[in-house]
């Protein structure tokens, strides 16, 4: 079979008819081009080509973002009617822990906050609260809206499925009061001066500004780690994975025990918790 240019777009619309995020979409178009970037303009598609694509994405990729890039190609594939050129992803081990590095804690969260708020800029202040006290997606700040407040819960349609979250009341009045004081009588809350909802670059760029003030790196410092936190968070008090995968809008329990691992400081501290290893008089390290 010969790949043309021609089907990428074909491909994108097939996606959006699937009700695909715009996010995900933008993604696989992205993950799509390396396939047709690695074969250049020999297009004929064939099982040798596509392990030999893998084989060099693992050469440069980490073992997730290989997988990553492959659900797409695999998928396409199969939209193609191709699906016998698809090819394996990398067996990854379950995480046991996550890179302390690179997760944000609860301290360095309430850090940012405070940041926010003596550069009074309640717009972003709010919004890392809204997101780390629910666990919503970065992209479905829309569904808080004034209307929504008043309900004390969202309702969201997001991926093609529909769920509801409960807003904390504490937040439901720091936000009506924010309404007031900015004159939002209606629609989404976290708007621009336009009164467009706030995009996913706007809510980076502003958190990024706060990682000085608040003495926080900046590597831990995104979106995507609030709805971690809340995660992390939640588990830690319920111990309930089927409801936090229900909170959270996923699928498979997979994807939510990945939000629920501890970091590997906190694995160590465990494993010497056990007390299993002695010193070379016989006594326990502790």
């Amino acid at each position: 079979m010969e790949l043309k240019m021609e089907m990428i777009p074909a491909f994108e619309t097939y996606l959006y008819e699937q009700e695909r995020s715009k996010a995900t979409i933008e993604k696989y178009i992205r993950d799509l081009k390396k396939l047709f970037s690695y074969l250049a303009d020999e297009r004929i598609i064939s099982k040798e080509k596509m392990i030999r694509f893998k084989q060099d994405l693992i050469k440069t990729y980490k073992a997730s973002s290989v997988n990553s890039i492959l659900a797409a190609v695999n998928h396409f594939l199969e939209f193609l009617g191709a699906g016998e050129y698809r090819v394996k992803q990398v067996k990854l081990q379950r995480k046991l822990f996550c890179q302390q590095e690179q997760e944000l804690s609860k301290e360095e969260y309430f850090r940012l906050v405070n940041a926010a708020n003596r550069k009074k800029n309640k717009r972003i202040c709010l919004l890392m609260q809204a997101i780390c006290s629910t666990g919503i997606r970065v992209s479905e700040h829309r569904f808080i809206t004034v209307e929504a407040l008043k309900e004390g819960c969202l309702r969201i349609y997001n991926k093609g499925k529909s769920r509801i979250v409960f807003l904390p009341p504490e937040l439901c009045t720091v936000l009506k009061q924010y309404c007031q004081g900015t004159k939002i009588i209606s629609g989404p809350v976290f708007i621009t001066k336009s009164g467009r909802p706030l995009d996913r670059s706007n809510i980076w760029t502003m958190m990024k500004a706060l990682c000085g003030d608040a003495k926080v790196d900046s590597k831990k410092v995104y979106p995507h780690n609030l709805r971690h936190l809340f995660a992390f968070t939640f588990y830690g008090i319920e111990k309930d994975l089927l409801r936090l995968a229900d909170i959270l809008g996923h699928a498979s329990v997979d994807t939510t025990r990945i939000y629920t691992v501890s970091s590997g400081w906190e694995h160590k501290r465990i494993l010497s918790k056990l007390g299993l290893v002695c010193q070379n008089d016989g006594k326990i390290i502790t």
